[in-house]
């Protein structure tokens, strides 16, 4: 049975691309066929991150502009360059499948004047609803996982009805704490009473870099406000997590490593050793329990 998973966040730059490229890429290495949507369409970015130029997007699925076949795009190959733990170079023994928004000024602004039509919008509903039945039945996937478009908006709302669980994924800042329980209490309320499941995931949370001073090394201080942070913040995740009725199914440290690596890219398959590619793993065994 296909299992479908939504990111979803209030504010961008949360991680949700980040994370839903490196979960749908383990899936396919571990032997699962996964299908990843970019359906963040007013910013889509999953063109850059895999480096590929689709012809057909699923912008022009919307307007029947083009079959699903021409949409979903085989990047399986891809995930082949990458070595495993043992440092041999291994095949995916799954498929990562994954469809596109166009990143087209014009075709952002005609899908965002489209549903300012009532019977556009309706069309257009159907379409995406087709969309999900469709990779269904023809790739039999395990898993589709969707990047959806942050906050309130009309996609990211229409994403989150069709996932079967919904993951929100925060930073521990002030905005997001606020954001995360507006969503909790206008969106999640009401698709949970129809039986979403729905969790919070931190990224970038504290709890892996002690940070150095300037002569590379800790001082006592830095130690100190280091251990707070830290100990606030599971008072923090514990009073949020009552507040809004949801679970937390995992929390990511901010690897420094890996986040000021200008060439980010599936970083779980490139250092499948590394703490985070343990993170993503684990995000897989909870995912498989659901």
């Amino acid at each position: 049975m296909t299992k479908c998973i939504a990111f979803h966040s209030y504010k961008g730059g949360t991680g949700k691309s980040t994370i839903s490229s490196n979960l749908s890429a383990s899936l396919a290495k571990k032997g699962l066929t996964a299908v990843l949507l970019d359906v963040d369409v007013y910013a889509p970015s999953l063109q850059d991150y895999f480096q590929w130029q689709p012809k057909k997007s699923i912008n022009d699925y919307l307007f029947e502009n083009a079959n699903i076949d021409e949409v979903i795009h085989d990047l399986t190959p891809v995930l082949n360059k990458f070595e495993s733990g043992d440092g041999e170079q291994s095949e995916s023994k799954g498929k990562l499948l994954v469809a596109f928004s166009s990143t087209s000024k014009d075709e952002i602004y005609k899908l965002d004047g489209a549903v300012r039509q009532e019977g556009s919008k309706i069309q257009l509903l159907r379409k995406f609803l087709m969309l999900r039945e469709e990779i269904v039945s023809k790739y039999n996937a395990d898993f589709i996982i969707i990047d959806t478009s942050p906050g309130i908006r009309y996609w990211s709302i229409n994403s989150l009805a069709i996932a079967d669980t919904i993951l929100l994924s925060l930073k521990l800042d002030g905005i997001d704490l606020k954001g995360t329980r507006l969503l909790a209490k206008e969106i999640y309320e009401s698709l949970t009473k129809l039986g979403t499941k729905s969790y919070l995931l931190l990224n970038r949370a504290a709890g892996y870099c002690l940070p150095p001073n300037l002569a590379g090394e800790t001082s006592a201080s830095n130690q100190e406000i280091y251990e707070n942070t830290v100990g606030n913040q599971s008072t923090v995740v514990s009073k949020l997590s009552a507040d809004v009725g949801m679970d937390t199914i995992l929390s990511i440290p901010c690897y420094c490593d890996i986040q000021f690596d200008s060439n980010e890219f599936l970083t779980a398959l490139k250092f499948p050793n590394h703490p985070f590619a343990g993170k993503i793993n684990a995000l897989i065994e909870k995912l498989e329990k659901i």
